[in-house]
């Protein structure tokens, strides 16, 4: 039992035992709350120990950034990551405000993101990592190779023959496209990865970025593709583009190379949301948002990405 796991762990973080315990979120990972604290118990053979301790290092060199709400990782008694029975447990200091949503009136948000992500994208320009900081890659060959990262697109519930064709046509377009683009230090470096409405806590104060955990190596601009995860078909999303590329060019440039790759980034990350869906049926998102009207609104994306990449998401 998970519970027992996290009930274990609390003495590693000088919590008493009786301390209340509340689940609040299973996706890749389980997140509870443990009386003043957010403990995150990593699934198994996802992340390894120096991965984790990666991103911790990355939150660390974050904390206290001018323009920049991260969330900020706490010790335990033998250091940021605790190990128990092999099952690897991190914490946090508890963020105020709420999850956006998507029913919120995103527009408010979006132009505050993009220059939080400019900020982000700045500091790793600049950071040294640390000796042995290894993170993932986002790339070609992680999201669409023959072993990616979150499992294989063509698994997804409701793909039929005719389906699977259309995405094999527009992933190859997507392929072709992304490879032209490259991945040089100009375009690529670490990034958060999974800027979603779900990892942005909003308050009086702004926005604070909270689960780092797959932050790692690929384009800057994924970071805005990222961001719209799970609304990649509503109709806002032209405008939500707009404000989040006007926010960012108030903090760093945003060149006319990289808006262009803007919808094959949105295509790229909802096939690989696709993919996670259909390997994250467990997950309290994959409950929530996968299934097969997940896939018919891929297929719609990869049908338009065919005919004219996307137009209305350009900028």
């Amino acid at each position: 039992m998970t519970t027992d796991l996290i009930a274990r762990a609390l003495p590693f973080y000088g919590l008493p035992p009786d301390t209340p315990l509340t689940l609040l979120n299973r996706s890749e990972n389980e997140t509870w709350l443990a009386g003043g604290l957010i403990l995150r118990l990593h699934r198994q053979g996802y992340h390894t120990r120096d991965e984790i301790a990666s991103e911790l290092d990355w939150l660390t060199a974050l904390q206290d950034l001018p323009g920049l709400r991260a969330v900020r990782p706490i010790a335990g008694r033998d250091g940021m990551v605790s190990d128990i029975d092999g099952r690897f447990v991190v914490g946090f200091t508890p963020i105020a405000g709420q999850e956006l949503q998507p029913g919120d009136d995103l527009s408010r948000w979006f132009a505050p993101l993009g220059e939080i992500t400019a900020r982000l994208h700045l500091q790793s320009r600049s950071w040294t990592p640390p000796s042995g900081f290894t993170r993932k890659r986002w790339d070609v060959d992680t999201i669409l190779g023959p072993q990616p990262h979150w499992g294989d697109w063509r698994h997804a519930p409701g793909l039929d023959a005719d389906g699977l064709r259309l995405l094999e046509r527009a992933t190859a377009a997507l392929k072709r496209d992304l490879q032209a683009y490259g991945t040089g230090p100009d375009v690529f470096g670490l990034i958060h990865a999974d800027l979603r409405l779900a990892n942005l806590m909003a308050d009086d104060q702004g926005l604070t970025a909270i689960d780092f955990d797959d932050c790692g190596f690929s384009w800057w601009v994924y970071d805005l593709a990222s961001a719209v995860s799970f609304i990649e078909t509503d109709p806002r999303l032209p405008d939500l583009i707009a404000r989040w590329c006007e926010g960012y060019a108030q903090i760093a440039p945003l060149h006319a190379p990289d808006r262009a790759l803007i919808p094959a980034m949105i295509f790229l990350r909802r096939v690989l949301l696709t993919a996670w869906l259909a390997t994250r049926a467990d997950s309290d998102t994959g409950r929530a948002l996968g299934g097969p009207a997940f896939t018919t609104g891929t297929l719609m994306l990869a049908g338009a990405y065919l005919t004219d990449g996307l137009a209305r998401f350009r900028v």
